[in-house]
């Protein structure tokens, strides 16, 4: 069985801007393996983000090859490549993006509207999710009357609910005091074990990555440093 969960390949992005090329990322290579917990730090414009929408699919405009659980991205039509961000990935954000005018739980059981089939017993998989966050209680609220630590449990659970392998994380304590962030941390390092999930975790902040069993170091698109040692 392969145990690597993302690999990039010599990967290359570069975007056009009025007619100028700007290099994103440069021959980038990266092999994550099935359950690690991986931060990816750099300053603004280092291609973190870039890095994180190629892997999840949402970028397919590149040089090289990204893999996900085997399967090449590029060699993916556009409806299987749906299915795979559906059902193997889950992505959180830093700005949650949770629909205001629906419950927690609403928001929470989202990802099954997309689906290729009916999700089984939908409603228990969103209260299991709710309480793994520990907010089954705000089932019936909507994001406006959460704090922002609560809504991005929100979002983690419905990042969840199809119980993806993987778990794309866009600076998701961008938004929140540091104790806040922490603990959030923890709720994900917790999930992340106990579901054996593949994380990878875009952030800036050194007490967030320190809390990664590997960091990789991005400057100016280019790997500098992937290793396990303090951030």
């Amino acid at each position: 069985m392969n145990d690597t969960t993302v690999r990039l390949k010599d990967v290359t992005k570069r975007y056009v801007v009025d007619a100028d090329v700007h290099p994103a990322l440069h021959h980038v290579s990266l092999d994550i393996e099935r359950g690690e917990f991986v931060g990816i730090m750099g300053q603004s414009g280092s291609g973190k983000t870039t890095l994180l929408n190629l892997v999840g699919g949402l970028d397919r405009a590149y040089e090289g090859k990204v893999e996900v659980n085997g399967r090449d991205l590029a060699r993916l039509g556009d409806s299987d490549l749906s299915a795979l961000r559906n059902r193997s990935i889950g992505f959180v954000f830093q700005s949650y993006h949770l629909l205001p005018g629906r419950t927690c739980g609403e928001n929470v059981a989202l990802p099954a509207l997309f689906h290729r089939e009916p999700v089984q017993d939908l409603e228990r998989r969103v209260d299991e999710v709710l309480r793994q966050v520990g907010l089954l209680d705000r089932k019936k609220d909507v994001p406006g009357n959460l704090s922002g630590g609560q809504k991005q449990r929100i979002a983690i659970a419905r990042a969840m609910l199809l119980r993806p392998g993987l778990l794309l994380c866009d600076e998701p304590t961008g938004n929140l005091d540091q104790k806040t962030g922490e603990e959030l941390m923890g709720t994900l390092r917790e999930l992340a074990g106990k579901h054996e999930m593949t994380v990878v975790l875009v952030t800036h902040e050194v007490h967030v990555a320190s809390a990664c069993d590997r960091i990789v170091r991005l400057r100016d698109g280019r790997v500098v440093a992937g290793d396990g040692g303090d951030a």
